[in-house]
């Protein structure tokens, strides 16, 4: 734009039919607060700043909020809430003359990009534009708009202070608007609470624009669901639905086979490259990207990870990453029912079988632990099996330790290695060690009691009463 956009978010409404205590804003649709939504599309459209209005709960919301860079982040408050008008007057201190206000709200989470800089362009820095909503069918509840005879937009009118005609017309005001600072300061000023209400309504400022000969305009649009605010856990739900069809065809279009797109559910970022096949009921959190040909089955729970070409990610596989992340690396296999904790990084080719768990370790090329395993704070050289019910005991009682498993080494089942321990290249630990030293490479580690057999030994018998 040739001009600087600073973007209001109202924000400050109780939400009293969510039912909830949490702030209405703060509820969250595809893993993300609402009015986060809100803001993350201010961002994109780089906004020199984002104003957000906040009453009830105003120090949840102002916690719960964010912007990652680009605009800055300010908020204000409105103590009592009277009205929107009320709302927009709270923010005027902070909004330059030089600059266009662009309104949002902050319970209307997927509001277009297309859509808002349609709008700004329309107001090209001098007009006072509206977004409306006409798709023919009854408008019960909205803010109708009154064009005159020759199209030109007359003034807002809410639904209960609509007359019979009024309340025929079809379009409808989507509570988003942009207009230029020193327009709209003089307009709130005029507003006034004579209305069934008695609150101040933003949209007066437009009876008041006419009244002063100033153009307004409307952009129209026909998709409900980019305007749709939420305000009961049913509507929720049911934007929640419409937003991962959207992700689901989105990432469909880019070549992702999903076996059924009613049944996926992205709670974050997912980057997908070619020919990607996820199953049903998969859920994505936080930053995921999946590699070229990897495969999802289903029933799976991945967050803040990565993984790479051709691997596949087995049933009921639970990977996250949390902050450190999880890598997994080219070709390899992971679950079915296996758990990669933060930290987990594992190299090309490994396997990690059905109940393996590993946190915070590395797995080199080739590596594999295939059952009923654990791995904590362990650094596993190239090609080393690790065997079924084998653990790194990792933590003393107050501090983790380190485990190394050098290249090429073959861990038996049921084994614990007491960490601080490093087992050497090439090495071999017999079934059931325990073993609390370092091993040298290429040696037979054994470290169990030695077997005893009492030959006809007899069980003790039950006492009859």
């Amino acid at each position: 734009m040739s001009f600087p956009v600073d973007v209001v978010v109202m924000a400050a409404g109780k939400g009293t039919r969510m039912k909830s205590q949490r702030p209405k804003v703060l509820h969250r649709l595809g893993g993300r607060a609402l009015a986060q939504h809100v803001i993350d599309r201010a961002v994109r459209l780089s906004a020199r700043s984002v104003v957000v209005i906040t009453g009830h709960g105003a120090e949840l919301v102002e916690q719960g909020l964010s912007v990652s860079d680009g605009a800055a982040l300010r908020f204000v408050r409105q103590e009592p809430q009277l009205g929107t008008g009320h709302a927009v007057q709270q923010a005027v201190p902070l909004l330059a003359d030089d600059g266009v206000v662009l309104v949002l709200n902050g319970d209307v989470p997927l509001i277009g990009q297309e859509a808002l800089q349609a709008l700004l362009q329309a107001c090209a820095g001098k007009y006072l534009t509206l977004l409306s909503v006409d798709t023919g069918a009854d408008a019960t509840g909205y803010g109708r708009i009154v064009r005159g005879d020759d199209g030109s937009v007359r003034a807002i009118v809410e639904h209960k202070d609509a007359d019979a005609t009024q309340r025929r017309i079809t379009e409808w005001y989507s509570g988003v608007m942009a207009v230029p600072a020193d327009v709209l300061k003089p307009l709130l000023a005029e507003l006034g609470n004579d209305n069934s209400q008695g609150e101040y309504y933003l949209t007066d400022v437009v009876k008041h624009a006419v009244a002063r000969g100033l153009q307004v305009q409307a952009i129209t649009t026909s998709d409900e669901v980019q305007v749709a605010g939420v305000n009961s856990p049913v509507q929720l739900a049911e934007l929640e639905r419409a937003y991962q069809r959207r992700l689901a065809e989105a990432l469909m279009e880019q070549g992702v086979r999903l076996a059924d797109p009613a049944r996926l559910d992205v709670r974050g970022e997912l980057m997908c490259a070619p020919d990607v096949e996820i199953d049903v009921n998969c859920v994505f959190e936080g930053r995921v990207k999946l590699g070229e040909g990897v495969r999802i089955g289903a029933n799976c729970v991945i967050a803040n990870a990565a993984i790479d070409a051709g691997a596949v990610i087995h049933p009921f596989t639970h990977i996250d990453g949390e902050k450190l992340g999880v890598s997994v690396g080219r070709g390899a296999l992971v679950g079915p029912f296996a758990r990669l904790r933060p930290g987990a990084q594992l190299g090309a080719e490994v396997h990690i079988g059905n109940f393996v768990e590993v946190k915070n370790s590395t797995l080199a090329d080739g590596a594999k632990a295939n059952h009923l395993a654990y791995l904590g704070d362990t650094t596993v050289g190239e090609r080393v099996n690790y065997g079924a019910g084998s653990i790194t005991a990792n933590y003393d009682g107050a501090n983790k330790h380190r485990t190394v498993i050098e290249a090429d080494v073959h861990v038996g089942s049921n084994c614990v290695l007491v960490a601080p321990v490093t087992i050497g290249a090439g090495g071999t630990v017999g079934a059931g060690s325990t073993v609390t030293k370092d091993t040298a490479p290429g040696s037979l580690t054994v470290a169990r009691g030695k077997q005893i057999s009492l030959p006809n030994w007899q069980r003790p018998a039950k006492q009859k009463n």
